[in-house]
């Protein structure tokens, strides 16, 4: 299906639009930008602008000037009114797929957001940080540069996060702290209550190796966690 872009919307020259996307009014997309098929992109949302660094230029992106790693978005994202998403300063600022992008958030430049997070309204994510598959994040919370957070992971409302959230734990308070597991994630993604027992020890680093049993998909994703590399 084509896109469907308000008017108003301003689109630079080095944007790259799959299909199917909703680009709503007054919304300011620079380039370099890649943004994949079936985005609802609200009405006011800044998309690709320069990274918040001193000393990086502030270049007219959505003019035909850029100068940066950009932007890249995938597929089905919904990203709502006034949105901010920096373009990277050493490496492209990544949105993967599925994800929710409520209100007013904010996402700074070199970050990653990898597939089904919800960012709730107002939340602020600084500069390289990388946010795992599945976590959600609550209102109105700020994430410190260079963090990292598990997936599946819960983040309270109003959560000053300054070190790595753990995978499917919750977390909250400022400054936050870790107070159990995200059993309806666990169970969210086919795990029994033997299963999320079996893994309860591991997610509260009581335990170093992930159990057997688990769900394929789930198995992978925290193997992949416990593999990470210190990446920033």
């Amino acid at each position: 299906m084509a896109n469907r872009i308000h008017a108003t919307a301003i689109i630079g020259a080095d944007v790259e639009l799959g299909d199917d996307n909703v680009i709503g009014p007054y919304t300011v997309i620079a380039g370099p930008c890649r943004i994949g098929d079936g985005n609802y992109i609200g009405p006011h949302v800044s998309i690709g602008g320069p990274a918040e660094y001193l000393s990086a230029p502030h270049l007219a992106g959505w003019d035909g000037e850029n100068d940066g790693p950009g932007v890249v978005i995938g597929d089905r994202n919904r990203i709502r009114e006034f949105v901010t998403i920096n373009q990277g300063a050493k490496e492209a600022t990544r949105i993967g797929n599925d994800n929710y992008l409520m209100g007013r958030a904010h996402i700074a430049h070199d970050c990653v957001l990898d597939n089904g997070i919800v960012v709730t309204s107002a939340v602020q994510i600084a500069g390289h940080c990388h946010v795992w598959t599945g976590a959600n994040i609550g209102l109105g919370t700020v994430v410190h540069q260079g963090t990292q957070i598990g997936p599946g992971a819960m983040v309270g409302l109003g959560s000053a996060i300054r070190k790595e959230v753990g995978a499917f734990t919750i977390t909250l308070g400022n400054p936050a702290r870790t107070t159990g597991v995200n059993v309806i994630g666990l169970s969210r993604r086919g795990c029994d209550e033997a299963a999320i027992a079996g893994l309860t020890g591991f997610l509260t680093g009581k335990e170093a190796e992930v159990p057997a049993g688990l769900p394929e998909e789930l198995a992978a994703l925290l193997k992949a966690w416990t593999e990470r590399s210190n990446e920033h």
